[in-house]
Order: structure tokens, then sequence, then C-alpha cells
């Protein structure tokens, strides 16, 4: 009975020091992530501590507490593995390590560092998008913003970007699309001023192509966007030019009355003048000659025609 007895002792002695061994093992690796994490190796360290946790959690009770500070260290560890990433601007790795980063952070029920994860992936592909579009790599920034819009499609900065990044790779049309979405998420100002600035340069092109019809038209829809002397001189001079008179005064009447104080403004008051008189409006074309007396091109011309009116 006593060698059985003896015998139990002995185990239990022997069980009580391997399990001593365990838990200096796990410390062990506990105080080894520590030291990682000192001297800067992150992914060292996060090994160690993935380690200690799965060791420390078989001990039980006496592995409590390394457990309990493995799930604190190793969501947060995890999230700034992926924020260096993102300094490095390696883009693509970072967004996959924030998933990990929100995934590991549910797992330890670490509520605020999940939320942080999952926020900052789609100002990463922001960035992203931001790098490209720097580098004038227009598709490639295309690509990346649609992706920041498929997940959010209200993100009025992202539309802007995406219509920024289109324009510059010469499609228009989509282009115009974007910014109409940007405009209607927050950024009508200036997608509307993007939009304008896009329909002047197609009504300049169709005036210099003799597309007059289609030089009226986009002159016309810039200023739905935005107000924009020039598009009203250019749907004028197109109007002119295509023997619809009625129009081109119209047109240019309205640039006038946006550009009062433009250096062609004489020029084109007297153009209006000569239009009228064509049309023997006698009365509007003596009121637009005399706003073209001072000009130093045409005045001597104006004051004659108005002399001859009387």
């Amino acid at each position: 009975m006593k060698k059985l007895i003896a015998t139990l002792a002995a185990l239990a002695v022997a069980a009580g020091a391997a399990f001593a061994q365990d838990l200096a093992a796990v410390t062990e690796l506990f105080n080894a992530g520590a030291e990682a994490v000192s001297s800067g190796d992150k992914a060292g360290a996060l090994k160690s501590f993935e380690q200690a946790i799965t060791q420390a959690a078989a001990l039980g009770e006496e592995g409590e507490e390394i457990v309990a500070n493995c799930k604190n260290i190793i969501p947060n560890l995890t999230l700034s593995i992926a924020k260096d990433l993102v300094k490095e601007s390696k883009f693509d790795e970072a967004v996959v390590q924030l998933g990990v980063a929100a995934d590991v952070a549910e797992k330890y029920e670490a509520a605020e560092v999940a939320a942080e994860a999952k926020g900052l992936i789609p100002q990463v592909k922001m960035s992203k998008a931001g790098s490209l579009l720097n580098a004038k790599d227009y598709e490639g920034a295309a690509a990346a913003y649609r992706e920041v819009l498929e997940a959010d499609p209200s993100n009025g900065n992202a539309a802007l970007r995406l219509g920024a990044a289109l324009n510059g790779a010469g499609k228009l049309d989509e282009a115009k699309a974007a910014f109409e979405q940007a405009a209607a998420n927050g950024q009508e100002a200036t997608a509307n001023k993007q939009l304008g600035n896009i329909y002047l340069k197609e009504a300049a092109a169709a005036l210099k192509a003799k597309k007059y019809n289609d030089a009226v038209a986009a002159a016309v829809k810039v200023n739905d966007y935005t107000e924009d002397a020039k598009a009203w001189q250019i749907a004028g001079q197109a109007s002119q030019v295509a023997g619809k008179n009625n129009d081109a005064i119209k047109y240019f009447e309205k640039y006038l009355a946006a550009a009062p104080t433009a250096s062609n403004a004489g020029a084109i008051a007297f153009t209006v003048g000569a239009l009228y008189q064509g049309a023997k409006n006698n009365a509007k074309a003596r009121e637009y000659y005399s706003k073209a007396v001072n000009d130093p091109k045409l005045g001597a011309e104006a004051k004659k025609l108005l002399d001859a009116l009387k």
C-alpha cells in the first residue's frame, strides 16, 4: 500500500513538473513575441503570440492570463502590420491584411479594431487609385475607383476622381456619367465645373470641324452646368456661319452680358450690330454699333455705320 501511495505521489510530482515546464515554455513564447515587437519584427512577434495563445489555452486556468494578453495584442498587431503595408504603398497587400485584421479582431472580440480595419479598406483603395491617377495611369485609376464605387456608390469623391481618370483616358461619355454621379453625391460644384469643361472642349472641336449644330448643342450644354461666356461665343459663331442669324444674335448677346469687358467685346458688339442691320432692325443695330465705337480695330467703321443709320 505504501508503495502504491509513493508511486502515485511520484506521478503527481512528475505531472506538476511537466505542467510547470509547459507554462514556462508558453511564457517564453510570449516574452519572445514582446521582444520581437521591440525590435520591429512584427511578423515574428505575431507568430510567437499566436503559438503562445494556442499553447496557453491548452493549459486551462493556469494559462488564462497569457491568453487574455494575447487576445489584446494579436488584433492590434495584425492591424499594425496592415498599416505598415499602406505606408510602403503596397495597397493590394494592405487590403488583404486589413481583411485578415478584421477577421482576427472579430475572433477575439476586439470590436474597435475590427471596425477600424474595415473602415480603412475603402481608404486604402482610394489611396491606390489616387497614386495611379497621379502617375497618369488613367485606365488603372479608373478600375480602382470603380472598385471603390462598387462597394459604396454614394462616394462622391470617388466618382469625381473616376470622372477625372476617364477624362484623362479620353472616355468622355463615361467621364460625364461619373461626374453626374459625383454631382448627385455631394460634389455638385466641382463635378458641374468639370462637365462644363468637357462640353466646352466638345463645342470648340465641333466648331473647328464645321459641325455647327453639334457645336451649338454642346455650347448650350456648357451653361446647363456652369456659367461660361466662351460657350455663348462659340454658339454665336457656329450659328452665324450656319446662316442662323437670329440664333447668332441671341448667343452673342448672352456672351456680351456675361463678358462685357472682354477684349473682344467691341468686335462682338460690332457683329451683333451688323446682324441687326441685316435684319433691318436699325434701332438695335445702332445700339450695338455704339458699343463698338471704342474698339481699336472696328471703332471707326462702327462710327461710320452709326452716322449712316441716323
